[in-house]
């Protein structure tokens, strides 16, 4: 199922304008809903394998290895600048479609990239 639920320009809100150029998206951007529900479910995808990688194998199974030891950090901050991208990108696809649940997604996926810049921090300047 194809459809381009695209709303006019002309018509959009002050906030909506702000956030296609916030997301650098142009004006006359245009897509598809399979587009956005194709980039939403690889950013759900991306996220879980790293809910696993961060919360059982890092924790749970590395330590047993040992050799896990010494690339777990790098490992986790590899894995959540993947998860970052991967939204952003979900963001823009659902933005360019003018998706009716744009808004939804991008309070959604604002709080989980927040969580993931504190997640980095905490990799890269705490421990």
């Amino acid at each position: 199922m194809r459809s381009s639920l695209r709303v006019p320009y002309e018509t959009m809100s002050t906030p909506d304008a702000v956030m296609l150029k916030v997301l650098r998206l142009p004006e006359d951007t245009a897509g598809t809903e399979d587009e956005a529900r194709s980039a939403f479910q690889t950013s759900i995808v991306l996220s879980s394998i790293r809910c696993l990688i961060t919360y059982i194998i890092l924790p749970f199974v590395a330590p047993t290895i040992g050799f896990f030891a010494t690339i777990g950090r790098p490992l986790g901050i590899l894995v959540n600048v993947v998860a970052i991208v991967a939204i952003v990108a979900s963001m823009r696809r659902f933005w360019r479609v003018r998706h009716p649940q744009r808004w939804a997604y991008t309070t959604l996926g604002g709080l989980m990239m927040c969580f993931l810049i504190y997640l980095l921090a905490r990799d890269l300047f705490f421990f």
